[in-house]
């Protein structure tokens, strides 16, 4: 486990503030900074409102790399006029980032409102309250996320409308990014509930990972750094870009395109038999 002095606050260039990890080197959110990025890619890019309110019953999201808890706190502030009931799921293989988030939320500001629920949830696991008018139960699971979701207990989680996709990057944290685990997540999907998974990589080598697992993928929206970021789901309808025959082309004679089979990050051009299973898919056909 990761020491809390492994996470130090920085300042993004358009002055807001984000948390940044010495040990993978990288900041959590560092183009549009972490709210104005969550509610870029999961509130606005999903019509998360629209598709709450046209839900009639508990909707569900899987906070995948709870990390900080800009992504889960964004999107619970922006839901507080509803009177539906909200399941938030939140995966973390450590909560050193998000204590160390906490200390310095008021540098943040993302946290203000929602401290209280944020210590319970550490200490408990768990965490029901009211926002606003929405109902929430929040739950977290601490562990290793690729092995949790091939275990006997994966299928009992509540089925998602929205997987929020957001761990470390591919080449610090592969394990994350192969396609099995995709695969494992794409089939842990209820197939009459439609489910978006967006993600802030644009990566060919994810894209590829993606489609091979089943999902429909498309290009997202920027997000500072990013002139585009990637949406996938199990419903076509819910990509509003999807990618095309010239995407495909491009992905052929890319030197990055192969899935990481094993969690240990390389590059490689896609396989045949890689290529011959992407022509196949609807997406393309």
């Amino acid at each position: 486990m990761s020491a809390p002095e492994s996470y130090k606050l920085v300042q993004l260039r358009n002055g807001a503030h984000s948390v940044h990890s010495t040990e993978h080197g990288e900041t959590m959110h560092p183009g549009l900074g972490p709210a104005a990025e969550a509610e870029e890619l999961y509130v606005r890019q999903l019509r998360l409102l629209d598709r709450q309110r046209e839900w009639d019953g508990e909707f569900v999201i899987w906070d995948v790399g709870l990390g900080a808890a800009a992504n889960a706190l964004t999107i619970l502030r922006a839901s507080r006029e509803f009177s539906n009931h909200l399941h938030l799921i939140s995966f973390e293989h450590t909560l050193e980032p998000l204590r160390f988030a906490l200390q310095a939320s008021s540098a943040l500001g993302y946290f203000a409102g929602y401290e209280h629920e944020v210590e319970k949830l550490i200490t408990e696991r768990r965490v029901e309250f009211r926002n606003g008018t929405q109902s929430v139960r929040w739950e977290l699971h601490v562990g290793d996320f690729p092995v949790l979701m091939q275990s006997d207990s994966a299928p009992l989680f509540a089925k998602p409308h929205v997987v929020v996709f957001d761990p470390w990057s591919p080449a610090k944290n592969p394990a994350m990014w192969t396609a099995p685990l995709l695969a494992n997540v794409f089939r842990l999907l209820a197939p009459s509930r439609p489910c978006a998974m967006p993600t802030y990589s644009r990566s060919t080598m994810l894209r590829v990972s993606l489609l091979l697992a089943g999902f429909f993928v498309g290009s997202g929206p920027a997000t500072g750094r990013k002139e585009e970021t990637t949406i996938a789901a199990n419903a076509r309808d819910l990509v509003p870009s999807l990618l095309g025959r010239d995407w495909l082309e491009r992905a052929r004679r890319s030197g990055s395109a192969e899935p990481m089979w094993e969690p240990v990050y390389r590059q490689a051009p896609l396989q045949p038999t890689t290529l011959e299973r992407l022509l196949r898919h609807p997406q393309f056909v």
